[in-house]
């Protein structure tokens, strides 16, 4: 079902995106990373019994979980349900989420020879993205719908790792030790990333948010020339659709002028570094999406409260500002408190 021209219109002058586009806003738009599931006992208990690739293949499920937070917190954009190595898993890499663990490769990728194993992404590998968001979109009105997907620094580390690392030792051996055919790795990615995310546009997304979780680990200089490329590779494959592009990392700090530059409308930003910070090393040139510690939500509410009017004050001279974690929400986070928080900066930042 299409969208219908008033809900398009409440879309275009929804706060979220407003914000994106560096526009005057009603209120400070907020959504949360991981606000879909995860925390929600109604995403429990839908997704009972069904693993995670399973669930994210099931257009009515995903449609679901998508929108439970916007129901429960009232939130300004719904972030697409789904996994950065969906995409991966859809081209035929033997890969599972395992509970406790994450994204387990089975073959690791340390060798020329595994590249033939990275075919294109095409529209009917995953039909079924294609229909949860044209079923999110007719459900979500003039509330924005965000795709996402994972960045091509961030997918190679899982396949060179085989799985989540904290040192990153077989990504940065490769890439140290064979630069054409990381090279040839990340720009393969990107164009698996930039198909991903055009499914998701051409099927109803209103923004998209590039994911670039494990890429805090390089150094400025290795991001610029080693990665930085193929980020650039996957922003430009989307930009003629001319819907916002958010870019994030964790434990960015020092790469936050790169991740503007390489072609995003928004940077996201971690908790490590203030906003009034990051808008100065990004040339107060975007608007700014974050920041609040994700651990600060186990505070009690006068706390929590104090924080983020911490992060507000800090967004006060940012060109925009979306207020969201500095970080996903984290699993055993009270949900009441998301509630009160989008309710604190709602009524705190009322025009």
């Amino acid at each position: 079902m299409p969208t219908t021209p008033a809900a398009d219109e409440r879309l275009a002058d929804s706060a979220f995106l407003r914000a994106c586009r560096g526009q005057e806003v009603p209120h400070t738009p907020v959504w949360f990373m991981r606000q879909a599931g995860r925390s929600l006992p109604e995403y429990r208990k839908v997704r009972e019994g069904t693993a995670m690739l399973e669930a994210c293949a099931r257009p009515e499920l995903v449609t679901e979980i998508t929108l439970q937070p916007v129901r429960r917190h009232g939130v300004d954009a719904a972030i697409y349900f789904s996994d950065i190595v969906v995409p991966l898993k859809a081209i035929g890499i033997d890969l599972d989420i395992v509970p406790g663990v994450g994204p387990v490769v089975a073959r690791p990728f340390r060798t020329r020879a595994d590249l033939e194993r990275l075919r294109p992404l095409e529209d009917g590998d995953v039909s079924y993205v294609t229909e949860a968001v044209r079923l999110l979109t007719a459900e979500l009105g003039g509330t924005p719908l965000i795709g996402f997907a994972g960045a091509p620094f961030t997918l190679a580390s899982y396949l060179v790792e085989g799985g989540p690392s904290r040192n990153h030792e077989h990504t940065k051996a490769l890439m140290y030790g064979d630069p054409q055919l990381w090279s040839d790795l990340l720009d393969r990615l990107a164009d698996v990333t930039g198909a991903f995310l055009r499914v998701q546009i051409e099927a109803g997304a209103s923004a998209v948010q590039l994911f670039d979780s494990w890429v805090g680990a390089l150094s400025p200089a290795d991001y610029r020339t080693r990665v930085r490329p193929a980020s650039e590779k996957v922003f430009r494959a989307v930009a003629g659709y001319g819907v916002p592009r958010i870019h994030f990392g964790v434990g960015t700090g020092e790469l936050l002028d790169q991740l503007g530059d390489a072609g995003a409308d928004v940077v996201g930003v971690d908790w490590r570094v203030p906003l009034d910070e990051a808008a100065r090393r990004t040339g107060h040139a975007k608007p700014l999406q974050g920041n609040l510690d994700p651990a600060v939500l186990f505070a009690p509410r006068e706390a929590v409260e104090e924080q983020a009017a911490a992060v507000l004050d800090a967004a006060r001279d940012v060109p925009a500002h979306i207020f969201n974690l500095g970080h996903g929400v984290l699993p055993t986070t009270d949900p009441d408190a998301l509630t009160r928080l989008v309710e604190f900066v709602h009524t705190r930042t009322a025009r």
